[in-house]
């Protein structure tokens, strides 16, 4: 594998205690377990959005953290 198997991204900025440097939409892993492992700890500003990994390769998700939809804001009962 290469250095850069698997890409954690999202359309908005990445962020959590455990990322070297925080805000970057996409960070790259040779390893798919920690790239997920971050993913799924991770999370976005705004908060609540889609987090994915993608074997580059060939482009297929491999994992994704959806995004939130906090029906608690919603006027629907």
């Amino acid at each position: 594998m290469s250095p850069a198997d698997f890409r954690v991204e999202s359309n908005h900025p990445i962020t959590g205690r455990l990322w070297p440097a925080a805000g970057s939409q996409h960070y790259f892993f040779s390893n798919r377990d920690l790239a997920i492992a971050m993913a799924a700890k991770s999370v976005t500003k705004p908060s609540g959005q889609e987090i994915r990994v993608v074997h580059v390769p060939t482009g297929e998700i491999v994992f994704r953290k959806p995004a939130v939809n906090r029906s608690e804001w919603s006027d629907e009962f």
